[in-house]
């Protein structure tokens, strides 16, 4: 028999450390119980063990802690984030039939010992998965340590222990007695180190042999001197160190087999968790009865009849294309489940009937493409789901109703969601407007479900020819460059290695060397941006990588992306961001690179169709303007009011300068503070943003919040509410949990301060871009004009119009850009024209 015994306690350590915080949607922590399951699943696959013992720590005291006090006595206690999920974890892993080992007085590691002794005895083999060195004295000829580490696991048998240590596993017991562990606090002998340690046992194979050998000339005066003083704490460190194998435990390996457990109590947990993948991969059902199976009654699905009246939830049914049949539901007088044909379908998106849908994208799109509006859709489960918990990583059906917990009152075994559809949107409806953001779904995001297919349909016009000779243009840069890298190392080599790049410039070209990784030398970004100075390869390097992405992300991206009408249809993700902001992708649009002269011409390929122009409108500091009227901070608003240059304003504040008289730097830092006090950006972070050093960010941001401290007081406050409600909201009622808030650990809680004070005015910026984008279309089609809204990109929208339309709708974007809210100070949006993107931005 192969037993697979698990570190309970070191792994679910290794996995709340190792994951960035997870929670429900409801604020409980989950990072640990995710990712000791990913650990389970993965040695389950890897290792196809017959049976699974996972052993824990209790939290009563040891044998060892009374043989000696001060036993781990500097050990930390466990994070209350991670104590939250120790019950419920080992509640999901005894439904989900695994057993469970603990002994008060007894260590996990004890209980390790014992199993793989229990195991041994029977002919069998055992694996001890841990991310404890400790362990390792328990391998043998039919124990291996499955050892995890920060970047992989380690298999840990007795020829890697030999390789390693030079020493045969048991005698690491004898290395620790003389080393000791500060992590346990095991005292070892003072002033003797692992090297020193395992040396020593090296020669003389035991803590006894060494003291037998004292005098032995291998052993230098000073080593001698602290191991005659602390031959005591050597000896308590022995019997501290050595892992027993007679824990009173069930040692029967066959009691070991995975049970039965209670499936249906797993999967209806797993879902309370939102962990709706992990029921797939242990092949959980979701919604499975965990009682008595229950005879529903069974519906035939009916066509849809020619007039339909009433509310009908919509959905379609789950399929890796993302193209499903769609389907239809009624509850009242009584259930039906209808087929949808898409003739049929597009006819019902413009009726009397009142439609909630789940995903109501996809529908508008057809409503459109068939010359209506979709005006019978009023509601969308998957943005209401998104609305409720931004953090989601997706957003279905069957997984939604099982965490809302939605029971199904009939079956149907074409579209097995259809019985919970109705409900769920329900459900979903209810807490929207308990959580105060029906209106936000009403007014901006399903609205503007309708814009995003509108512009999907629409597509953008580009040159295609003018790409394909800027890909000939920027092949050749590539490979002149290439030679010239090449010459300057003095011999070709795979430029796409790190390995082989690595060996390039730190081997032959003996640059300093920055960090490690596991398969050589880093060679990333940051490494090669703090090379700069030691030799114009890394230029070179550096703008190859930028040629190379330009070719092949957008070049040959945009190329393949070109549909039949010579357009690119993009599609346009509303569910993804936690702040709100819409995203691309199929191409992404919205990373289209602006920031170098090479990668803005690629907006130059991006045209306006024959007989128009496309007109850009682009908000002027919209975050900025939203935190003048947040803060109400009345210098930062005057400054806006009166029109200034806000960055120039700011220095004359700060420096108690007139404007006229604020410089080009002084500007530049001004602005640079600005945009970082949004971000929640240090002095270290600034320091780095402006080239100075630490103590002079420090006391200009200090400067900086004394000049402004509304907005100082504004940042305190948002964090204070946070940690209080648990999320921040935008203006507009758009939440964002945040979790990690109340994280134990500084950068996690620090990295949630930061997205306490940026999320209110980058989500307020998004809200605002959206519902501009939603008056915009609406306009534009009540006036009767040709001309289309194409694209946002962050603060930027672009139309296409007719040359005859052109003023009209620049006044029109203007207007509705800046009058779509009213704060106390004035949003600006500048527009221009061309027959470009790159000349009407």
């Amino acid at each position: 028999m192969k037993l697979l015994v698990l570190d309970g306690n070191s792994l679910v350590n290794r996995a709340f450390f190792g994951i960035k915080v997870l929670t429900t949607k409801d604020g409980r922590y989950t990072n640990a119980i995710y990712g000791f399951q990913n650990i389970l699943l993965n040695l389950l696959a890897s290792q196809k063990p017959d049976a699974v013992a996972i052993a824990w720590d209790e939290k009563a005291p040891t044998f060892r802690h009374t043989a000696y006090d001060g036993y781990k006595a500097t050990r930390h206690g466990m994070p209350e984030e991670l104590a939250q999920q120790m019950p419920v974890l080992k509640e999901l892993l005894s439904d989900l039939g695994f057993v469970q080992v603990s002994k008060a007085g007894w260590e996990a590691d004890d209980i390790l010992g014992t199993l793989a002794a229990a195991c041994e005895k029977t002919g069998g083999t055992t694996l001890l998965a841990t991310g404890d060195r400790d362990s390792l004295q328990l391998v043998d000829s039919s124990t291996t340590v499955l050892l995890a580490t920060n970047k992989e696991t380690l298999t840990m048998d007795e020829d890697a222990i030999r390789e390693k240590y030079g020493i045969e596993p048991p005698q690491l017991i004898e290395v620790k007695s003389l080393m000791g562990d500060a992590s346990d606090n095991i005292p070892g002998v003072k002033g003797i180190g692992e090297k020193t340690a395992l040396s020593l046992v090296q020669k003389f194979g035991s803590l006894e042999n060494v003291y037998a050998n004292i005098e032995d000339k291998a052993i230098k005066p000073k080593q001698r001197e602290n191991l005659l003083a602390h031959r005591e704490d050597a000896q308590l460190s022995h019997m501290l160190g050595t892992i027993r194998r007679d824990a009173p435990i069930d040692t029967e390996p066959q009691n070991y087999l995975r049970k039965e457990g209670d499936p249906a109590a797993a999967a209806k947990l797993l879902a309370d968790l939102e962990m709706h993948k992990l029921v797939e991969r242990w092949g959980l059902k979701e919604g499975a009865p965990a009682a008595a199976v229950i005879e529903l009654p069974q519906l035939e699905v009916q066509p849809l009849p020619f007039l339909v009246s009433g509310r009908c939830y919509l959905a379609r049914t789950p399929s890796k294309d993302g193209n499903g049949a769609w389907y239809a539901v009624q509850l009242l007088p009584h259930p039906v489940v209808y087929s949808l044909e898409e003739s049929r379908l597009a006819a019902l998106l413009d009726s009397e009937a009142d439609l909630w849908a789940f995903d109501a994208k996809p529908l508008f799109r057809l409503a459109l493409e068939k010359g209506g509006v979709g005006s019978s859709l009023h509601f969308d489960g998957k943005l209401a789901a998104y609305l409720l918990n931004p953090s989601a990583s997706r957003y279905e059906v069957s997984s939604l109703a099982a965490e809302y917990g939605i029971s199904p009152a009939f079956t149907c075994k074409e579209y097995p969601d259809a019985a919970v559809l109705g409900p769920l949107c329900e459900a979903l409806h209810m807490h929207l407007e308990e959580q105060g953001m029906l209106r936000l779904h009403d007014e901006i995001e399903l609205p503007l479900a309708r814009v995003l297919a509108d512009m999907e349909r629409i597509g953008f016009a580009v040159d295609a020819d003018g790409i394909r000779a800027f890909g000939v243009e920027l092949t050749a840069s590539l490979q002149q460059l290439l030679e010239r890298i090449y010459n300057e190392v003095g011999y070709t080599f795979n430029l796409n290695s790190p390995k082989q790049l690595g060996e390039a410039l730190f081997e032959k070209l003996g640059l300093p060397p920055r960090k490690k990784t596991k398969s050589g030398y880093s060679t990333d970004a940051e490494t090669l941006e703090s090379l700069r100075p030691y030799s114009p390869v890394i230029d070179d390097i550096l703008q190859y990588r930028t040629y190379q992405k330009l070719n092949s992300t957008y070049v040959e991206g945009l190329l393949k992306a070109i549909g039949p009408d010579g357009r690119i249809h993009s599609t346009f993700i509303q569910t993804e961001a936690r702040t709100g902001r819409i995203s691309s992708t199929e191409p992404n649009l919205q990373n289209i690179p602006i920031r170098t002269e090479l990668g803005s011409r690629l907006r130059g390929f991006f045209v306006a169709a024959d007989g128009c122009d496309l007109v850009d409108a682009d908000y002027s500091q919209i975050e900025l303007r939203i935190l003048a009227h947040i803060t109400g901070d009345e210098a930062m608003q005057h400054a806006f009011q009166s029109g200034a240059d806000i960055h120039r304003s700011t220095a004359a504040k700060i420096y108690g300068i007139p404007p006229e008289e604020v410089t080009h730097d002084l500007r530049t830092s001004a602005k640079a503070i600005n945009f970082g006090i949004m971000y929640g950006k240090g002095a270290f972070s600034l320091s780095r943003d402006l080239n100075v050093p630490v103590k002079e960010a420090e006391a200009f941001l200090k400067t900086y919040l004394n000049t402004f401290p509304k907005v100082d007081g504004y940042m305190k406050d948002c964090i204070a509410q946070a940690k209080e409600t648990g999320y921040v909201s935008t203006l507009f009622g758009r939440r964002r949990p945040l979790p990690e808030l109340a994280s134990s650990n500084f950068q996690v809680r620090s990295s949630g301060e930061r997205m306490a004070r940026n999320t209110p005015i980058q989500g307020t910026a998004a809200d605002i871009i959206k519902l501009a984008m939603v008056h915009v279309w609406q306009s534009l089609r009540d006036e009767g004009l040709k001309a289309q809204l194409l694209l946002q990109v962050h603060d930027e929208l672009i139309v296409e119009a007719p040359i005859d339309e052109v003023e009209r709708v620049k006044q029109l974007l203007k207007e509705k850009m800046e009058q779509v809210v009213q704060y106390s100070v004035p949003l600006t949006a500048d527009v221009g024209t061309g027959k470009t993107w790159l000349e009407a931005h």
